[in-house]
C-alpha cells in the first residue's frame, strides 16, 4: 500500500490533477489487476448477506416506501431488478429501493477505523447498473472489490464524524469508483465521477443523532443513487469540482479539519490486488456494530447473575466512539426513552445490553418491539446502565494491527450486596477473530433464517445456487441475483399513500 498525504491546496498552487486524491482513486479503479480468490469469495459472502437482511426488512415501512418509488420508474427496455419484485426498473431507482432494504435493519457488514462504514452499501448500486447494462458476474466482482477498497481505505485515513459529517461521504466516491472498474472506464472519467459523487453526498450526522428517523436507512441509498448518476454524467463528458478534497473551498478546508491538517490515506500500488474487503466484518445481531461484542458479553454474563433485580449499577468501559455515539457520552435522553424509534434504540447500547442480559439473545424484530421496550423490569435495568470511555479500548479501537483492533469493552456489574461481577470481550463472536467466526456456512444460515417465511424454499435454493457461482454468471445474467417474493407476502407490508411519482397526470 502507498500512503498518500492529502491536504488543502491554494488555487494558485501548482497542484497537477494526477496528484489529486480523486485522481489517485480513479487510477486504482482503472487498474486491471486480477481479483484474488479470497476477495472474490468474500464478495459472494456479502451478496448473500445483503440478500438475507433485505428479505428480513421486505415488509418494513421504509422499505415499502422506497419500493413504491422504484416501481413508479419502470425501464423502457432492459432494466434493473427491485428486490422481491418481478419486472425491470430504472437502475438508479432499483439501487435506491434495494439500498434501503439492505440498510433498514442495521444488520449487514461494517468496517470501523478513523471513520465508520457499511461497505455492503456499495452492492445495490453496482448490481443494479450491472443488471441494466448486461454485465457479467466476474465484472461485478471486480467492481465490488474496488468499491470496498476505496470506502474502507477512506475510512482508515479520513475521519468524518468528528466534524459531524455523515459516513456516506465516503460511500459516494466508492460507488463511483466501483462502477468505473465494473464498466472498464478510463481514469479521467472515473476522476470526474468521484468528484461529483463526493460533492453531492456530504451531509451532517444529524441523521444519527437524538431521535433517529427512518432516513438513516435512506441516506446510504441516496449516496448509491447519486453515485450512479455521477458516473452517467461523467461518461457523457461532464467534469466535477476539483480538487474536491484539497481545494481552498473544498471538503478538507471547510467540512473537515481545515487547511492546516494533513490526512494520510492508504491506497493500493499499481498492480497490487484489492483485498480491503477482508478487513471488514458482518453482524450476527441486528444492532449498531459497536454493540455486537457487548451483546455477546451480556449473553455470557447473564448466567452469573441469579437475580437481575439485584443489580445496582452496570458500567460499560469502552472506546471513545462507542461511549459518544451509542453510549451515555452522546448525552441523548432519547437513548433511555421506551417510546424512542427503533433506529434510536439500535443506537442505545444501554437498551441493547439490558435486553440481551435479560433475554440471552437478540432478534431483529422482537428485541425492538414497543412492548419489549416498555417492560417495567427492562426500563428499570436500562436506567442503571452507563458507559465510560477507557483509553485502553480507545487505543485498541484505533489500532492498525488486525490482531489487536477491537470493538468491545469491559462490564462492571455491581449488585445490591456490594459484590462486583466483571467480564470483558474484545471482539464479537462472529468477528474473524471471535469465538464463532462467520464463514460461508454462517452467511448461508443467516440468509435461510432471515428469509424464512418471506421466500419459498425453492427460491432460497435457486438464489444460493446462482450466487455461489457468481463469477461464472455470463453477461446479462445478473438478473438471476434477484429473488421474487410471493405478492401475497408483499401485500402484508404497510399501505403506502401516493406521492409525486407514479401519479397519473391531470389536465388543468
Amino acid at each position: 500500500m502507498r500512503i498518500h498525504e492529502v491536504r488543502t491546496r491554494r488555487s494558485a498552487d501548482d497542484f497537477p490533477r494526477q496528484e489529486h486524491l480523486a485522481f489517485k482513486i480513479a487510477e486504482v479503479a482503472a487498474d486491471p489487476v486480477d481479483v484474488p480468490a479470497d476477495t472474490a469469495a468474500m464478495v459472494i459472502n456479502r451478496v448473500i448477506d445483503n440478500a438475507a437482511v433485505s428479505a428480513a426488512s421486505a415488509l418494513r415501512r421504509p422499505v415499502a416506501v422506497a419500493r413504491a418509488q422504484a416501481l413508479a420508474h419502470p425501464a423502457l427496455s432492459s432494466g434493473a431488478k427491485v428486490f422481491g419484485v418481478a419486472g425491470d426498473f430504472e437502475p438508479e431507482w432499483a439501487a435506491w429501493a434495494n439500498g434501503v432494504a439492505v440498510r433498514e435493519l442495521d444488520f449487514h457488514d461494517t468496517f470501523l477505523a478513523a471513520e465508520y462504514s457499511h461497505p455492503g452499501d456499495n452492492i445495490p448500486p453496482l448490481v443494479a447498473v450491472g443488471q441494466h447494462l448486461g454485465i457479467g458476474g466476474a465484472q461485478l466482482i471486480r467492481g465490488l472489490a474496488t468499491a470496498y477498497e476505496i470506502q474502507i481505505n477512506l475510512a482508515k485515513g479520513m475521519c468524518l464524524h468528528e466534524h459531524k459529517i455523515d459516513h456516506v461521504a465516503h460511500l459516494g466516491p466508492s460507488v463511483a469508483a466501483g462502477l468505473g472498474t465494473m464498466l472498464g472506464l478510463d481514469a479521467e472519467t472515473i476522476y470526474s465521477a468521484v468528484g461529483q459523487a463526493l460533492h453531492l453526498t456530504t451531509a451532517t450526522r444529524q441523521s444519527r443523532k437524538g431521535l433517529i428517523s427512518s432516513w438513516k436507512a435512506f441516506a446510504p441509498a441516496w449516496a448509491g443513487k447519486v453515485g450512479i448518476e455521477a458516473v452517467d454524467r461523467a461518461m457523457r463528458g461532464e467534469g466535477a469540482p476539483a480538487p474536491i478534497w484539497e481545494g481552498e473551498d473544498g471538503v478538507i478546508a471547510w467540512l473537515l479539519s481545515g487547511p492546516e491538517h494533513t490526512y494520510y490515506v492508504p491506497l493500493p500500488e499499481p498492480g497490487e490486488p484489492k483485498r480491503a474487503i477482508l478487513d471488514s466484518f458482518t453482524k450476527e445481531h441486528s444492532a449498531e456494530y459497536q454493540s455486537q461484542a457487548l451483546i455477546d458479553l451480556a449473553r455470557r454474563l447473564r448466567t452469573r447473575i441469579a437475580d437481575l433485580g439485584q443489580v445496582a449499577t452496570i458500567v460499560l468501559h469502552t472506546s471513545h466512539h462507542t461511549h459518544f455515539v451509542i453510549g451515555t457520552g452522546s448525552n441523548d435522553p432519547q437513548k433511555f426513552d421506551p417510546d424512542a424509534s427503533r433506529e434510536t434504540l439500535d443506537h442505545s447500547v444501554m437498551y441493547i445490553f439490558a435486553v440481551a442480559l435479560q433475554d440471552g439473545t437478540w432478534h431483529h424484530e422482537r428485541s425492538y418491539a414497543p412492548e419489549r421496550a416498555h417492560r417495567p423490569d427492562t426500563v428499570a435495568l436500562w436506567q442503571k446502565i452507563s458507559t465510560r470511555e477507557d483509553p485502553y479500548w480507545t487505543r485498541r479501537y484505533h489500532s492498525t494491527d488486525p490482531a489487536e483492533k477491537a470493538f468491545g469493552g469491559r462490564a462492571e456489574i455491581t449488585l445490591r450486596s456490594g459484590a462486583v461481577i466483571v467480564d470483558e470481550v474484545a471482539v464479537a463472536d462472529a468477528h474473524p477473530l471471535g469465538a464463532r467466526p462467520f464463514e460461508r456456512q454462517q452467511y448461508i444460515a443467516k440468509f435461510l433464517g432471515l428469509s424464512e417465511g418471506v421466500l419459498g424454499n425453492a427460491e432460497q435454493q435457486r438464489f444460493l445456487t446462482v450466487v455461489e457461482d457468481l463469477s461464472g454468471l455470463r453477461a446479462g445474467g445478473l438478473g438471476a441475483l434477484n429473488v421474487e417474493i410471493d405478492p401475497a407476502v408483499l401485500d402484508k407490508a404497510p399501505s403506502i399513500p401516493p406521492g409525486i411519482f407514479g401519479r397519473p397526470s391531470e389536465d388543468p
